[in-house]
């Protein structure tokens, strides 16, 4: 599988790259209603989400697919969430989502052409139950003769 595209995860005013996909849950779920097809080897979930943390609450703030009807020159397509999640004002409470959010943070150590597995300087891991942040722990990978495990289990 080829590296794919990164979700976005904004947190203390940083915007992360986050290598966790909290909306898999909600996209197998029959009533969703939006089909997303993968558009190119490096994004086959079809979907870029951007999300944030706010008062230890975890948000869904946008959705974006790969499109010819582009909304700018990117070549990306905003979906409006409002369509999939009524009166969800400025964002969607992700109340679904429990497990640990990935976000690699540094310098590149080893890239691996496959799913989110290339290895950082650090990767910053949140604890999330049911929606809320519970947890948070930081994990240093070493320099670039570094040839561990990116995460430590």
């Amino acid at each position: 599988m080829t590296a794919q595209f990164s979700e976005k995860l904004i947190y203390k005013g940083e915007t992360l790259s986050l290598f966790t996909t909290p909306l898999d849950l909600m996209v197998k779920n029959a009533t969703f209603r939006w089909k997303f097809e993968g558009t190119c080897t490096a994004l086959w979930r079809g979907y870029v989400g951007t999300w944030s943390i706010e008062a230890d609450r975890l948000y869904l703030k946008a959705i974006k697919v790969m499109s010819h009807e582009i909304d700018d020159d990117s070549g990306w397509k905003s979906l409006p969430l409002e369509e999939q999640f009524p009166n969800c004002g400025e964002g969607v409470f992700a109340h679904w989502y429990t497990g640990e959010l990935c976000c690699p943070r540094g310098m590149l150590i080893k890239y691996v052409h496959s799913g989110f597995d290339s290895i950082y300087e650090e990767d910053l891991f949140l604890k999330i139950r049911r929606g809320k942040l519970v947890g948070e722990r930081l994990v240093r990978n070493g320099g670039a003769s570094h040839r561990g495990p990116r995460r430590d289990k």
